[in-house]
Parts: structure tokens; C-alpha cells; sequence
């Protein structure tokens, strides 16, 4: 048999344009591949892919329309002690489906708490109980879409979820609330827009299902990070079909945010699937292949677990690895995204045990001539021994930046000096600058979709997940926030007052510092989880954004508005390259200083103090650009503060000052001259002479 001609490639079923498809599915060392076919009108039929070439089982089928939907059933040895659980009475996805419909059901005569290991369920057809791959029709018309194709410098990123950021929108279309047609809604774009975002980086769309836990709480899934569909979105986030409609929405949605100039960011989970430990079901990748999919240990019997979630997909393995790249590639090309946010992405990167930033993994990404060139973004860390990365990621890559997190949550609730912050505000040299990376390595964020959100993070000293029903015993403990007295919402105006100064002042610095901002969705407007910091599994009106909003969020969200305008005005907020903390020119000022509240430079001492809670920072404009002093104050007592004189300036503008409502008060001092700092406050002057 010729190799070059038989269909082994590509993987997956593609439909060949008369009817028919091509089937292909790589099962290294398994006996026999079914294709399963589930027409409409009648009972499943089986077609045996009786051709098999380099590992790659396949065969043409001249009758099998687009919106076909079918699985597979793969045969082979049966030892779960030594890894291998072939059983042709599970039905398998496609781990190349395009497209993905129906759900995975808990039926505790198939996926019983004992798991696979139990001989009784692993006889049971497990066919009625499990979503199925879908042929798709990837055809369509891309004409005039184009990549916005922002600067890194210029970006500003904005972390939504594709129901949570629509249900409760009224502008949306009600069938079109939670979906990708809704996201594409002209009233979601304009407000994309007017808040100043460049990009939208989605919570995960590929196709993922419910966790057996959840499933017998009565609660779902609602994050998505448990993925069984690489290629498929996510179906139930369709407005019109599961056929394959999906696929055709979600490009639709890609093509309208392009319009505006918005980019589509992936939060993508290649670390693990949905079929979680030795106790979970088989749906996919276990029943192809268990022992060349994950990661295992005792001889194979169970899984390594890097990631918390049960398993670890091994991404060492050539086959597995090209499985992620052809997604990857699948993602670009065909979908038009333009870039990937990698979950626990120090999973990804080990070899062997270690976290290796020459492995295969990364090395791959490195040279595709595709991947290289658009966005990347690392979770740099996972839950194993060595897996917190920060600042470890080879250049191409940006991380979120977790010591930027925990530095400045720890500032403004007053349980750190100044040390450590001056590397935060100015890109994180000591992080990413040995490498030959940007300031842009750094995804600066106070605030993600895991954990409190900006105004509980002022509310709530306290998780309070007792609706995720696991006494409240989930999410982490390490919060860094402060109530400032009372647990929980008040009528206390004096500790609201100081709650909304506070997430104008978390915003201020976010906004404000140099590196790549990202926004979560509702921090805006001053969004409460009522306490909930592990919201994965509410997807209801804790984790739904309300847009009816009370006028203190009114006045927070154009607060929000006129901060990020600043930033896009200016380039002494967009820095392109590292300070260098001298003159830019002769005579002036150095680019970057630290004043004192003396109004001259801080002095070391100053620097290493634990007591000190007030900075300013003078930031030089360049090119013509205007320069800045920003003034920080974190102690609960007011602060004078000296504006400095020559060089830096001889008068000041005032443009921000976070005690105030309102967005812009317009003021001007003399240098020399003495400001108020009230507690908990900031100060933004642009200098004018």
C-alpha cells in the first residue's frame, strides 16, 4: 500500500465536497478502529477503518454528510495496571472534531464513583451518556477580515467570559444572550471600544465538559477549563446549532471584533482534558490511547498530576505534541484568532518531570512560522515541584505576572513598604530584562477570573464559596485583601468612601504602569462575586456581569474610561523599552526618578523600609511626549508632599486624584509647592513647564 495516497492525512473527518468524507484517526498500538455513525432517523452503524499507516488507522466514506454526527469505538488490551484501557463499549470523540454536540451525562451505570477500573461499567455501552463528534463544514467567507495586529505597547487586554459578560446585557438579543453571536452584538463591540480595550481574551470556547463532581451537586462547569474538544467551540455557547453552526458563529464573531479593531485572545488548556483521574470517564484520549496521551506513574496504573485536575497530558510525546500544534495552527488559520493565553502553561513546558524552557514543547512554538508571530501568553506556573515560572518564559513569550498581583495588592492594603513596587510600576526588569525581554513580557493584573474580583478584593477579607457547596473548603486562602472593618457590603458610608478610593487607586496603578494591562471583565464598573473567590461553577448572577449599574459605578466606569485615555495619550505610560534610570539629555532630567515626600530623590534607606508607604514617581517624556509625576500614598494617615523643582518640572497639572468621583480634576501647582495626600490615595500630575 503507497503511503502518499492512502488518506492517513490529515487527522480528523474531513468532508471531501461530494458527500463523502475521509476518516483518520492515530491509534499507535490498539487493534481495531470503528467508526460509529449516528444518523437521525435510525440506530448506529459501524464502518471498520480496516487500512492502517504509521500508527494512523483510516479510510474514505462516500456517504457521509456534513452534520454527521459519530464517534469512535477503539479496540486493543485491557490492563488498567499497566496503563491500557481500550474498551469498544466507550464511544469516543474525534480528538480532531471541528465541532462537538450533545453533553456528557453522569449515569452511574457507566461512569460509577469506582471508575473504569470496575469491569461491571466498563461493559456497559457508554454511547447514550456521551456528546459526539460532529462533520463540519469549515468552509467560509473571510473577505475583508483582517488582523488588527496590535503593538504589544499598545495593548490592553480585556478577560471575559462568553456567557458571563452577556446574559444580562439588555441591548443583547435575548436567544442570543451567552453566545458567540451575542459577544459579536454591535452594543458588546461598542463597549469593548468605548472602555479602551484592544483585545479580547476569552475564558475557554473549546468544547469542555461537566466534572462528575459537579454533575452529582446539581452544579456545572461554568469556567470551562476542563477541555475534551482541541479543534471544536464550545457548542452550548451557539446561538444557532450544534451541527456545526458553531463553527460558523464563532468565525463570525472573530470577523466582527476584527471590524472594530479588537483582537480575539484564547485562553487555551492543553495541560490537562476532561477525563481526570483513574476514577474519571473515558470520552476521548484515554480510549485511544491512555499510555501515549497522559502522563503516568506505579507502572501506568495512575496518572501524574501536575495540574490538580486529575491528569496531565504528556505533550513530550511527538504524537501529542503535534495534536496541539495542529490546534494551535487550526485556531490561526482557520479561525483567525490572534493569539493564546496557556493555562498552567508550566505543564506544557516539562520534560520528563522538570520544567524544561528548551523542552520540546517550547522549542516547537519557537521556530512554527505561524505560532511565532502571534500572541503567546504563559500561566507561568502549575501545581507541581518547580512550577512557579515568573519570569522564567523565553522571549516570543508574555506571563501574567502573579509578583505584580500579590506586590501591589500587598501596598494598598498596607502590608508592604515601597521595595519591591518600584520593579512592578516600571515593567519588572529584575523578571524579564536579562533575556533581552520588553517590558511587554509582563501581563501586568490585579485582578483575574480566578479569585476576588477589584471590589470584593476591598470588601472581603474572607472567601465566602459556600454555593460552590464544598464548605467552603475550595479556592485559595491567600487573598491579600482588606475589608477595611466590616466583612462583607456595608451602609457605612465613611467605609465606602474608602472602599471605592481604594479600587480607583488599584485601577490607577494597573492603568498606569508599564508593561501590557489586563482588565477583568466588570472591574470597570465594580463588579461583586458577593465574596466568591473560586466562582468556576456558577454560572448564574454571582458570576453573570449586571449591567444595571447604581451611580457610584457610573461614576467608576468613566473613572476607568478617562484612566485608559490617559494611558493611550501618552507614551510615558506605554514605555517601549526598560528605564535606564539617567538624563535622557544633557542637563535634564533622568528618565525615570523616585521622589521622596522632601520632594528630592529617595534615598536607599527609604527604599528598604517596611514603614514606608508614600512614592512618587517622575516619568520623562520622550520624542516630544509629555512627563509625569505620579504620587502613591498607602498609609492611613494624610501625607504632605513636595513637588520637586529642577529638573523635573516647574509647575504641575494635576490630571488624576483618586479621592475625587469625578475623572479629571483640573488644578495647577508650583513646583515646590506642598499637596495633600489623604490615606489611601493617588496623585497624577502632568508636567507642564
Amino acid at each position: 500500500m503507497d503511503p502518499v495516497n492512502t488518506g492517513w492525512d490529515p487527522l480528523g473527518v474531513h468532508p471531501d465536497g461530494h458527500g463523502g468524507a475521509n476518516v483518520a484517526l492515530w491509534a499507535q498500538s490498539a487493534s481495531a478502529v470503528d467508526l460509529c455513525v449516528f444518523p437521525d432517523n435510525g440506530p448506529e452503524y459501524r464502518i471498520p477503518l480496516t487500512h492502517k499507516v504509521f500508527n494512523i488507522f483510516h479510510t474514505h466514506v462516500s456517504d457521509l454528510p456534513v452534520g454527521t454526527r459519530y464517534g469512535f469505538r477503539v479496540d486493543g488490551p485491557w490492563d488498567p495496571s499497566s496503563g491500557r484501557r481500550w474498551n469498544p463499549n466507550k464511544l469516543l470523540l474525534d480528538p480532531y472534531a471541528r465541532a462537538i454536540d450533545g453533553k456528557f451525562e453522569l449515569n452511574p451505570a457507566v461512569f460509577g464513583h469506582v471508575g473504569d477500573d470496575d469491569l461491571t461499567i466498563n461493559t456497559i455501552d457508554s454511547a447514550p451518556f456521551v456528546p459526539r463528534s460532529v462533520v463540519a463544514d469549515t468552509w467560509f467567507d473571510w473577505g475583508g477580515d483582517t488582523h488588527p495586529n496590535t503593538a504589544w505597547g499598545d495593548t490592553l487586554i480585556y478577560e471575559a467570559h462568553v456567557r458571563g459578560l452577556t446574559m444580562r446585557n439588555h441591548y443583547v438579543p435575548e436567544h442570543q444572550r451567552g453566545t458567540y453571536a451575542g459577544l459579536a452584538h454591535p452594543a458588546i463591540i461598542d463597549y469593548l471600544r468605548n472602555i479602551g480595550a484592544t483585545a479580547i481574551e476569552l475564558m475557554p470556547i473549546q468544547h469542555f465538559v461537566d466534572e462528575t463532581h459537579l454533575l452529582k451537586l446539581g452544579l456545572t462547569n461554568y469556567w470551562g477549563y476542563n477541555s475534551i474538544g482541541f479543534f471544536a467551540p464550545h457548542s452550548s455557547y451557539a446561538s444557532t446549532g450544534t451541527r456545526g453552526e458553531q463553527v460558523r458563529e464563532f468565525k463570525e464573531m472573530v470577523k466582527a471584533l476584527h471590524a472594530a479593531g479588537l483582537e480575539v485572545i484564547l485562553d487555551v488548556v492543553y495541560n490537562h482534558t476532561a477525563e481526570g483521574n483513574e476514577f474519571g470517564p473515558t470520552l476521548a484520549f484515554r480510549g485511544v490511547g491512555n499510555d501515549d496521551y497522559y502522563r503516568l506513574q506505579d507502572g501506568g496504573r495512575r496518572y501524574t498530576d501536575y495540574t490538580g485536575t486529575g491528569n496531565t497530558l504528556d505533550v513530550s510525546h511527538p504524537h501529542v505534541l503535534q495534536l496541539v500544534m495542529d490546534s494551535l495552527r487550526y485556531w490561526v488559520t482557520e479561525m483567525h484568532v490572534d493569539g493564546f493565553r496557556f493555562d498552567l502553561a508550566s505543564a506544557l513546558a516539562r520534560s520528563l518531570h522538570d520544567v524544561d524552557m528548551l523542552g520540546n514543547f517550547m522549542t516547537t512554538i519557537q521556530q512554527d512560522p505561524v505560532l511565532r508571530r502571534v500572541k503567546l501568553i504563559a500561566e507561568p506556573w502549575d501545581v507541581g515541584p518547580g512550577g512557579y515560572q515568573v519570569g522564567e518564559f523565553p522571549p516570543l513569550w508574555t506571563e501574567w505576572n502573579g509578583k505584580y498581583r500579590d506586590c501591589v495588592r500587598d501596598y494598598w492594603r498596607g502590608a508592604a513598604g515601597i521595595g519591591e513596587l518600584g520593579w512592578r510600576l516600571t515593567g519588572s526588569a529584575d523578571l524579564y530584562a536579562s533575556e533581552g525581554r520588553r517590558p511587554s513580557a509582563s501581563i501586568n493584573f490585579i485582578t483575574a477570573h480566578d479569585g476576588f474580583t477589584m471590589r470584593d478584593l476591598v470588601t472581603f477579607e474572607h472567601k465566602h464559596n459556600e454555593a460552590n457547596l464544598e464548605g467552603n473548603r475550595d479556592g485559595t486562602d491567600d487573598n491579600r485583601s482588606s475589608n477595611f472593618g466590616i466583612e462583607g457590603e456595608t451602609n457605612d458610608e465613611t467605609i465606602n468612601i474608602l472602599r471605592r478610593r481604594q479600587i480607583r487607586n488599584l485601577m490607577t496603578t494597573l492603568l498606569l504602569s508599564t508593561g501590557v494591562p489586563m482588565l477583568t471583565a466588570g472591574d470597570e464598573f465594580g463588579r461583586t462575586q458577593i465574596g466568591n473567590n473560586n466562582a468556576y461553577c456558577q454560572d448564574n448572577e454571582i458570576s453573570w456581569l449586571n449591567w444595571d449599574w447604581e451611580p457610584w459605578q457610573q461614576e467608576l466606569h468613566a473613572f476607568t474610561t478617562s484612566l485608559v485615555q490617559l494611558r493611550r495619550d501618552h507614551s510615558a505610560f506605554r514605555q517601549r523599552y526598560f528605564f535606564a534610570g539617567r538624563p535622557i539629555h544633557e542637563g535634564g532630567p533622568k528618565d525615570l526618578a523616585w521622589i521622596s515626600p522632601e520632594g528630592r530623590e529617595i534615598t536607599v534607606d527609604e527604599w528598604n523600609s517596611s514603614d514606608s508607604r508614600t512614592l512618587g514617581m517622575f516619568i520623562a517624556g520622550v520624542n516630544g511626549g509629555k512627563s509625569f509625576l505620579v504620587l502613591m500614598h498607602a498609609g492611613q494617615e494624610a501625607q504632605s508632599f513636595t513637588l520637586p523643582g529642577n529638573p523635573y518640572g516647574s509647575s504641575y497639572h494635576r490630571v488624576i486624584d483618586t479621592e475625587q468621583d469625578s475623572a479629571i480634576p483640573r488644578s495647577t501647582e508650583l513646583a515646590s509647592s506642598d499637596v495633600a495626600l489623604v490615606p489611601h490615595s493617588m496623585l497624577v500630575f502632568e508636567v507642564t513647564d
